[in-house]
C-alpha cells in the first residue's frame, strides 16, 4: 500500500512516471487520495461531490495512455461539466441539473489519463474571492482553518495544499486562480484568453475574462496540463496565439534577461499590506539577483472606469446563466433562488442596457491594447497577488447581508488580479513568501498576451532559486 507521505512526495507528473514503472497502479493512487480526502475533508470541506464510483469504473474499464495516466484529479463545481454527474455551480438554483456530456476540457483531461474522483466547493456561481457557500459550506484555509482559502477556486486550492490531489481544475475570471493559489502556497497560472476551451455549452466567459486551468504544487505540473489541454476546439468564437514548442519544455529554459516592472500600489489606490509589499520587493530582489532588470512602474488604465466595465460583465454574465437555468425550470427566476450578493448582480444586470455592456466590452478591450503597449518596454510586471494575507472567514461570505461591507473586503483583498482577467493577459500567483505567522503570500508575474511561455521559463527559475514544494501545512 502506498504510504501518504509517498504520494504527497510526488507531483503529478511524478506520480503518473510511478505508474508508468509499474511501481504503483491508478487504483492504489485513487485509494490513497481518497483515503486523504476522507481523513481531511472534515477539517477543510474541499470535496463537496464525491465520484468514486465513477473514477473506479474509468479504471476498470481502461485509462488512455496520456502523460497523466492513473493520476487523481478534482474538478471545480463551476464552469466544466461531467457526463452524469452535477454541476451545482454551488447554488441551489442548479440541483437536479445532470450534464449530459462532458466539457471539451473535461475530455482532454480524461484522455491526457487522469482519473477525475469529485468536484470541490466554490462560491456560488464562482463570485467571490473567499469560499463561504450557503448551499455547501465554509472552505478552510489547511495553513490555518479561521482563514480564508481564497476563491473562486478555494476547494480547488485548499484540496492541492492539503495533499488530496497533487494537482486540480480551477478557473480565473477575475483572480480566482491566482487569490487561492497565494492563500494556499500553491502555483497558480491564468492562462491567455481563450488559450484552452470552454465549449460546447460556453462561447466565452464573463465577456472574455474567464479562463479555465489548474493550481499546482510544481511548476511542471501546470505546464503539462496545459500542454494537455490547450488550443481551440471545433467551433470556438476566437482561438489564442500558436506556440512554438510545448509548455513543458520551457520549464527549465533560461528566460533571458528580463525588463520588469514592479507594481507595489494598485490602480485603485487601495492600501495594500506590509506583508504583502514586502513579498513582491523580496521577489524584486531576487529577480535582480538572478540578472534581471527590475524598476518600479504603475500600470496605465482608471480604475474606476475599468471596474465599472468588468463588474457590467460579470453581473450580465451571471444574470444570463441564471435566468436560462430558470426559464429550464419553467419559471421566473426569484431573489430566494440565489444569495444576497449573486442577487445583486442579477439587479445590477438589470439596469444595464445592450449599449452599456458594448461600451463596458469596448473599455476591457481598450485596456488589453494599453497593456499591450506597456509590454513593448516590460516584459513581466511584478506585484503582490493580493492586498492582504488570507483573511479570516465571514465578511466576504456570499450570504453577508452588508453587502457594502462585502465590497470593501473585496476591494481591498484583491484589487491586482483583475487587470489581467481584462488585457486577457497571463498572469501567475508564485508561492514565494511566508508571513510571520505562518501564513502563504503569494507574489504575481504576469506578461503580455500569448507569453505563458516566458512565465513558465521564468516560473522554473524562480521554483530553482526559491523551491516551495516541501513547504506544506500541517494539517493532521
Amino acid at each position: 500500500m502506498l504510504t501518504f507521505e509517498e504520494y504527497r512526495s510526488h507531483d503529478a507528473i511524478g506520480l503518473a512516471e510511478r505508474v508508468a514503472r509499474g511501481d504503483t497502479t491508478a487504483d492504489e493512487l485513487l485509494d490513497t487520495a481518497i483515503a486523504r480526502a476522507e481523513a481531511v475533508n472534515p477539517l477543510i470541506n474541499a470535496v463537496v461531490q464525491q465520484h468514486y464510483d465513477l473514477a473506479r469504473a474509468a479504471i476498470r474499464n481502461g485509462l488512455p495512455d496520456g502523460p497523466f495516466r492513473g493520476v487523481p484529479f478534482l474538478l471545480k463545481d463551476v464552469s466544466v461539466q461531467l457526463a452524469g454527474t452535477q454541476t451545482s455551480n454551488c447554488s441551489r438554483l442548479f440541483a437536479g441539473s445532470v450534464a449530459q456530456t462532458d466539457s471539451t476540457l473535461v475530455e482532454r483531461y480524461r484522455r491526457a489519463g487522469l482519473v477525475i474522483f469529485g468536484k470541490t466547493n466554490t462560491p456560488e456561481m464562482g463570485l467571490a474571492a473567499s469560499t463561504e457557500t450557503a448551499l455547501h459550506g465554509t472552505t478552510r484555509n489547511p495553513w490555518n482553518r479561521d482563514r480564508t482559502s481564497g476563491g473562486s477556486s478555494g476547494g480547488t486550492a485548499a484540496a492541492v495544499a492539503a495533499g488530496i490531489v497533487p494537482a486540480a481544475q480551477g478557473s480565473d475570471g477575475g483572480g480566482s486562480i491566482r487569490i487561492p493559489a497565494s492563500c494556499c502556497g500553491l502555483f497558480g497560472l491564468k492562462p491567455t484568453r481563450a488559450r484552452t476551451p470552454l465549449g460546447p455549452l460556453v462561447g466565452e466567459s464573463w465577456g472574455s475574462m474567464g479562463v479555465v486551468h489548474v493550481l499546482t504544487r510544481s511548476v511542471r505540473d501546470s505546464a503539462a496540463l496545459l500542454d494537455a489541454t490547450h488550443g481551440a476546439a471545433l467551433g470556438d468564437p476566437y482561438a489564442a496565439p500558436a506556440v512554438a514548442r510545448t509548455y513543458l519544455s520551457e520549464v527549465g529554459a533560461d528566460p533571458g534577461r528580463l525588463r520588469v516592472a514592479l507594481q507595489l500600489a494598485p490602480l485603485s489606490g487601495s492600501p495594500v499590506d506590509a506583508e504583502c509589499v514586502a513579498a513582491a520587493r523580496a521577489a524584486a530582489q531576487l529577480l535582480s539577483s538572478l540578472g534581471h532588470s527590475v524598476e518600479e512602474a504603475q500600470l496605465p488604465g482608471n480604475m474606476e472606469q475599468l471596474g465599472t466595465a468588468s463588474w457590467a460583465m460579470v453581473a450580465t454574465g451571471v444574470s444570463a446563466t441564471l435566468h436560462r437555468r430558470a426559464a429550464v425550470l419553467g419559471r421566473a427566476l426569484r431573489e430566494d433562488d440565489v444569495e444576497p450578493v449573486t442577487w445583486r448582480a442579477v439587479r445590477h444586470a438589470a439596469t444595464l442596457s445592450a449599449l452599456d455592456h458594448a461600451n463596458a466590452l469596448l473599455t476591457i478591450h481598450q485596456q488589453g491594447r494599453r497593456m499591450a503597449a506597456f509590454h513593448e518596454r516590460y516584459d513581466i510586471v511584478l506585484s503582490p497577488t493580493l492586498g492582504q494575507v488570507p483573511v479570516p472567514l465571514g465578511p466576504q461570505s456570499m450570504s453577508n447581508p452588508d453587502l457594502d461591507a462585502y465590497t470593501r473586503a473585496l476591494l481591498r483583498f484583491t484589487p491586482f488580479c483583475n487587470l489581467f482577467n481584462m488585457s486577457g493577459e497571463p498572469s501567475m500567483s508564485v508561492p514565494l513568501h511566508w508571513s510571520a505567522d505562518g501564513l502563504p503570500v503569494g507574489v504575481m508575474f504576469s506578461a503580455a498576451f500569448g507569453r505563458e511561455d516566458l512565465l513558465l521559463r521564468l516560473a522554473g527559475q524562480l521554483e530553482q532559486a526559491r523551491p516551495w514544494f516541501n513547504h506544506v501545512p500541517a494539517l493532521a
